[in-house]
């Protein structure tokens, strides 16, 4: 039997939990989180009908792929049917920048967001009310999954504007009741202060910034002062050994967060109390985990993860191939939800890089140092966590044998043109370092040409 517990900070909403002998497990809407299997399937088969109506109506781009493959709307009767719709990439947004793949018009619009593109150019994702309300919900779920409620005090320390992370969180944080301390980036010690001060219990920043952070509270003794219990973290890779060491240090747990602008931002996907895989919500996302040849995988293999929204108003998206590589995992959990989980992520299926919360693609490097006369084709990406636990980019580039005129000062010159074209594009400091002619090995693929080393933390 459902219980409700207490009213969230009088926003007319209900926290519930379910007795199971001495547990009682919290979840913000019960009816969606534990859903019966037969009854989930009904309700996707009859809101997949509905998106594959929306953007053959509204959105040219899909009406042309309903076209091509021989398909109308009527012919998805259900969610199995979902093989039949075209696939979407993230180019097609870029494609169709800014507003091509909109399903409603202009003025039903009341936000964006947008993310770096391959290019450089932005993909620009748009929200209805009803799409901002659906989110504000979906991060409630998420924050009452890991224990967290009005009582809680919530450090956001990420970037607010076009990112998807800080207004996302911002809302969700609210929805629950809690108190939103909207930190933003930067300034450790002053970051800190605010958690004394203010008796912070939860945080959300990228795992890289929570170990600067980490490592500076304990620099400065103040570990003990802190009020922290849970820690949300996404945004980049990050290991089993990071979480060990978060937990360690901040005494906390640490919760995997996943997310991504096209469908939405940040989560789609979240860790319950388990920490044994991500919960992802069915009942507004048709998940497909796909091996190379387009097909579904078992349980237990791994594939690429392939989204569809079920219920996004603005800007609804049929099968996204995301890239990113992960793992089916059993439906049963012991925190009593239903919905689909898969593993954390397990690589990409592209050779995209996560830096700092940004994405970082060699595709881009390589268009940059070709247009760069004094330095050959040859590159090579290096990626190092620094003292402070954060990202560092380096890219080392080759002279050409006619660009070294002796002087030292020309060097700095080509060094700090080529660290500023990087920067343009990639939105990211990068260091570059000029290595002789030669130097770097001649092989082709990701693994000669990147040498991430962040995966020792």
């Amino acid at each position: 039997m459902w219980y409700p517990v207490m009213i969230a900070n009088n926003l007319n909403r209900e926290f519930y939990v379910k007795g199971s002998g001495d547990v009682l497990m919290k979840y913000w809407q019960p009816k969606y989180e534990t859903m019966k299997k037969e009854e989930l399937a009904a309700l996707q088969s009859k809101r997949l009908k509905k998106t594959a109506a929306s953007v053959y109506e509204n959105v040219p781009f899909y009406r042309e792929k309903f076209r091509q493959l021989g398909i109308r709307p009527e012919d998805i009767r259900s969610a199995d049917d979902i093989r039949k719709l075209p696939m979407t990439k993230k180019t097609d947004l870029r494609d169709n920048y800014p507003f091509g793949l909109f399903a409603v018009p202009k003025k039903n619009i009341i936000r964006i967001h947008a993310s770096s593109g391959t290019s450089g150019k932005a993909t620009v994702v748009g929200y209805t009310r009803n799409d901002l309300e659906t989110w504000s919900d979906l991060m409630a779920r998420n924050f009452t999954m890991v224990g967290l409620d009005e009582n809680d005090v919530f450090q956001n320390a990420v970037n607010y504007g076009l990112f998807t992370g800080g207004l996302g969180f911002h809302y969700g944080i609210e929805k629950i009741g809690a108190m939103a301390v909207p930190s933003g980036t930067g300034n450790t010690a002053r970051q800190l202060e605010m958690m004394i001060d203010f008796g912070v219990t939860a945080l959300h920043c990228t795992p890289s910034y929570a170990l600067y952070l980490a490592e500076t509270a304990r620099e400065m003794d103040l570990v003990d002062e802190l009020s922290l219990k849970v820690g949300c973290f996404g945004a980049e890779p990050w290991s089993s050994n990071t979480r060990k060491q978060l937990e360690k240090s901040l005494n906390i747990k640490a919760y995997d967060s996943y997310g991504l602008s096209e469908l939405m931002g940040p989560g789609v996907a979240f860790e319950c109390q388990e920490q044994n895989g991500l919960h992802l919500w069915n009942d507004h996302f048709l998940v497909e985990v796909l091996d190379e040849e387009g097909e579904q995988v078992a349980e237990g293999e791994k594939g690429e993860l392939v989204l569809t929204s079920l219920t996004k108003e603005a800007l609804p998206i049929i099968r996204y191939r995301t890239g990113d590589i992960t793992r089916l995992l059993e439906s049963e959990c012991c925190c009593g939800r239903t919905t689909t989980r898969i593993s954390r992520l397990l690589g990409r299926a592209d050779d995209m890089l996560i830096v700092r919360g940004i994405n970082v693609f060699p595709s881009q490097i390589e268009n940059i140092i070709a247009k760069v006369p004094e330095v050959t084709e040859h590159f090579q990406v290096i990626l190092d966590r620094n003292q402070k636990m954060l990202d560092e980019l380096t890219v080392r580039v080759e002279l050409e044998e006619n660009a070294f005129t002796g002087e030292l000062k020309d060097l700095a010159a080509v060094k700090r043109h080529v660290e500023n074209e990087l920067k343009s594009v990639l939105n990211i400091r990068t260091a570059v370092e000029l290595v002789e002619k030669g130097t770097i090995p001649r092989s082709e693929g990701k693994s000669k040409k990147v040498i991430d080393r962040r995966n020792a933390l």
